[in-house]
């Protein structure tokens, strides 16, 4: 939501509470028993007035401290992407690293789909796997898949291209696909330049950390539900005729203590 839109919003939310106001003003000119039915009325003009102006700009509050860290400096956001290995991932890393606000970029890891392993077969892969590269830092074996993590700029190409070359020998047949695990760094300022780059090519971050998401997270568990806060403006309004309705007794009131405050003053 831009400025100005926020700005009417607001404006006119005030012009139905000053249109309140002026009700529970009028309430010495009703029978007492006329009160009940003010407040109630303020009550469903401030929720009218909420869910139309009020609502949209609350909503718009994780956006707003959303920008308010993007102007942090040194704020980072690790993006955690699972990515096909049919996709041409120098050409992506390239991309990215070519985009300011670049950190790091790391695949980490890939997971190779097979078939549901019996005992035997999951015990044998178990004891081969670890062998069959030594740039293969660890791996698990689960029902029906192996993951591979990967050394240090070791790539998730020739992981599976070894995993692969052994695998034609031993079963006479190729592994051709495996699905990449790979970290992505950037700055927080430049975030959306990364997602709209990840997005071109159809990949969505499986996982975001950082003071962005964090604040996203934060602000959207502590905010009311739209209901709670529609009946919080209802609240404001039945406020505002209270105020309209005992203005009369308020304002000798204050224009006693202001009396009194100057006169102590003089003393």
């Amino acid at each position: 939501m831009d400025i100005i839109t926020t700005i009417i919003y607001l404006f006119l939310f005030i012009i139905m509470m000053v249109f309140v106001f002026s009700i529970g003003m009028l309430k010495k000119y009703m029978p007492k028993k006329e009160v009940i039915l003010v407040l109630l009325v303020a009550f469903l003009i401030g929720s009218i007035g909420g869910a139309f102006f009020l609502d949209p700009i609350y909503d718009e509050l994780p956006n707003v401290v959303n920008a308010f860290e993007r102007t942090m400096p040194n704020n980072e956001e690790t993006l955690y992407l699972d990515l096909s290995s049919s996709i041409n991932i120098d050409e992506l890393k390239n991309n990215l690293s070519a985009t300011d606000g670049f950190k790091s970029f790391d695949e980490k890891s890939i997971n190779i789909p097979m078939w549901s392993f019996n005992e035997r077969e999951h015990d044998y892969f178990d004891k081969i796997v670890g062998n069959i590269d030594s740039n293969y830092k660890n791996h698990t074996i689960g029902k029906s898949d192996i993951q591979i993590t990967l050394a240090d700029n070791y790539s998730s190409s020739q992981a599976l291209k070894s995993f692969s070359n052994w695998y034609k020998l031993v079963y006479d047949d190729t592994i051709s696909y495996a699905q990449v695990h790979a970290v992505l760094v950037v700055d927080s300022s430049s975030f959306d330049e990364f997602e709209q780059i990840l997005l071109q090519r159809g990949i969505v971050a499986s996982k975001i950390e950082g003071p962005i998401q964090d604040s996203i997270n934060n602000t959207n568990s502590s905010m009311l539900t739209n209901t709670e806060f529609t009946l919080v403006c209802g609240g404001i309004g039945v406020v505002v005729a209270f105020l309209g309705i005992y203005i009369d007794s308020v304002v000798p009131i204050v224009r006693k203590t202001k009396k009194f405050l100057r006169e102590k003053r003089r003393r």
